[in-house]
């Protein structure tokens, strides 16, 4: 049986900033960063994540949610690590060390003045919203959904903002 392909992060990491820094500002702000997580496609604006990194060794914190991972030390900054299946109310993401796909988004200063990541079952890469097509918003979505749409193919992708999860009671509420 062959082995998959390693992804190497830090190349994939460099490829990425050098397409970013050719591009002009409208086509970074119609380009959103793909997610999977429970099942879903998720979007978010690029300029809300920091970055994206393999979910590192976390430090459990007591007395928490069952969706707050606990804490990670990021290049000697810490950050509070929240599972975003579990948040979303369903069957957590497989933590650190026993899912290869797993990715840590790490908040970046425009979305949250806070050390702050969601983890997410994938990445899948950059899509553009100009071949999307808008779609009504789910009934009683939270308040950090943004735009809801559909592929070519009629898959939903969900864009949440970055900004006001961060500001979402909820969310802050990471203890018992």
């Amino acid at each position: 049986m062959a082995r998959p392909a390693r992804i190497d992060l830090r190349l994939f990491q460099q490829e990425l900033a050098t397409r970013l820094a050719s591009k002009t500002t409208a086509q970074v702000e119609s380009s959103r960063l793909g997610l999977s997580c429970v099942g879903e496609r998720w979007l978010i604006r690029l300029a809300d994540a920091a970055e994206v990194v393999a979910v590192p060794p976390l430090a459990a914190v007591p007395l928490t949610q069952p969706w707050f991972l606990g804490l990670a030390n990021i290049r000697g900054n810490l950050y509070s690590v929240v599972d975003l299946a579990g948040f979303l109310g369903r069957e957590t993401v497989v933590p650190h060390g026993t899912s290869g796909q797993a990715r840590l988004i790490l908040f970046g200063p425009r979305a949250a003045d806070m050390n702050v990541g969601v983890v997410v079952q994938s990445v899948l890469g950059l899509r553009n919203i100009a071949d999307l097509t808008p779609v009504p918003p789910l009934p009683d979505a939270p308040s950090w959904y943004s735009q809801r749409w559909a592929d070519p193919d009629g898959g939903a992708w969900q864009e949440f903002d970055l900004s006001r999860l961060a500001a979402d009671a909820t969310f802050l509420r990471v203890g018992l």
